[in-house]
C-alpha cells in the first residue's frame, strides 16, 4: 500500500475540474487523479497536462453510477488506505435557452448535483484520512436562489440542526414539486441548477457538522465554494473568469494547511466566508 497522499478531482476532463487538477499537480504533494466519466476524455485531458510537465493520473468516475463511485473507492482503500484530499466538482447545467421540460430539468440537474455528490460523499468521507480536507464545489446562485425560496424553506435550508435525510426529503420534493407543476406554489424558486446548489451548500453544512460529532480529533476540513463565473462550456464565453481563476477559492480549500482550524462547514467565494 502506498504511503503517497492522494487527491481526487471529480469532473475533470475539462472547465475548472481541469484547472484544479492542473493547480494541485503543481502545488499537492503527492498523487492527483483527474476524474471523468468518459474515459477517453479523461485520458486526453490527462495527455494534455502531461504536455505541460504535469502527472496525473486517470481514474474513471461517473458520480450518476453508484458502481462506478464504489470502484473507485475500493481501489483509493485497496492502493493508498484512503484518500487525503477531495473536490467534488463534477456538476452540469441546462443552458438558459433548453426547451427541456422543466420537470426533466430538475430529475436530471439534482441527479448528478446533489444526489451525485451526496453519493461520493458517502462512499469516500469514510476514506478521508487525518488531516484531511473536502472541497465541495457549490455556487453563488444558490444563495440567489436560497433568497427566491418562501420563508419557510429559507429556514430549513439555513437552520443549524437539518439533518441529511431531512435534506434529501426536501431535494426529492423539489423534483416531484417540478413534475406537479406546483414547485413555485410550494415555494421553490425557477432554478433547478440553484436549487441543486443550495442542496450542495446545505449538504457541506451538514457533513461539516457530523464530522465534528464523529470526528473531531481528525482535523478534517469540509467546505463549500463558489468558484466564481467561469468561462467554459457551461457558462459560456462571456463570464469574467479564466478557469485557472475559478479553480483558485477550490485549492486554497484544498490545499489549507495542516494546522489550520478553519474555515469548516462554510460557504466561500474569492476565499472570502460568506453568510449563508
Amino acid at each position: 500500500m502506498s504511503s503517497t497522499p492522494v487527491a481526487v478531482v471529480t469532473g475533470a476532463n475539462k472547465g475548472i475540474g481541469f484547472a484544479i487538477v492542473r493547480a494541485l499537480c503543481k502545488q499537492f504533494p503527492g498523487d492527483v487523479y483527474l476524474t471523468a466519466r468518459d474515459p477517453g476524455r479523461g485520458q486526453e485531458a490527462v495527455a494534455k497536462l502531461q504536455e505541460e510537465g504535469l502527472h496525473p493520473l486517470f481514474h474513471q468516475l461517473d458520480v450518476d453510477d453508484l458502481q462506478s463511485i464504489r470502484a473507485l473507492r475500493d481501489f483509493l482503500k485497496e492502493k493508498y488506505g484512503g484518500l487525503n484530499v477531495l473536490v467534488n466538482n463534477a456538476g452540469i447545467a441546462f443552458k438558459v435557452l433548453d426547451t427541456t421540460p422543466f420537470a426533466v430539468q430538475a430529475e436530471v440537474t439534482l441527479k448528478t448535483n446533489f444526489f451525485g455528490t451526496r453519493n461520493v460523499c458517502t462512499e469516500l468521507l469514510p476514506l478521508v484520512k487525518p488531516y484531511g480536507r473536502v472541497v465541495n464545489v457549490s455556487s453563488m446562485v444558490s444563495s440567489s436562489a436560497l433568497a427566491s425560496c418562501s420563508q419557510e424553506l429559507q429556514q430549513k435550508f439555513r437552520s443549524d440542526t437539518i439533518t441529511e435525510e431531512e435534506l434529501v426529503k426536501l431535494m426529492t420534493k423539489f423534483v416531484e414539486d417540478t413534475k406537479k407543476s406546483a414547485h413555485e406554489k410550494e415555494g421553490w424558486p425557477n432554478t433547478a441548477y440553484g436549487v441543486s446548489k443550495i442542496g450542495v451548500t446545505v449538504l457541506s453544512r451538514i457533513q461539516a457538522r457530523m464530522l465534528n460529532e464523529k470526528r473531531k480529533g481528525d482535523h478534517i476540513l469540509l467546505n463549500a465554494c463558489c468558484p466564481g463565473w467561469v468561462r467554459t462550456d457551461m457558462a459560456g464565453p462571456k463570464a469574467t473568469k479564466s478557469p485557472d481563476e475559478g479553480a483558485e477559492t477550490p485549492v486554497y480549500l484544498a490545499l489549507l494547511p495542516a494546522d489550520a482550524d478553519g474555515p469548516h462547514g462554510q460557504f466561500l467565494s474569492n476565499k472570502t466566508v460568506r453568510s449563508w
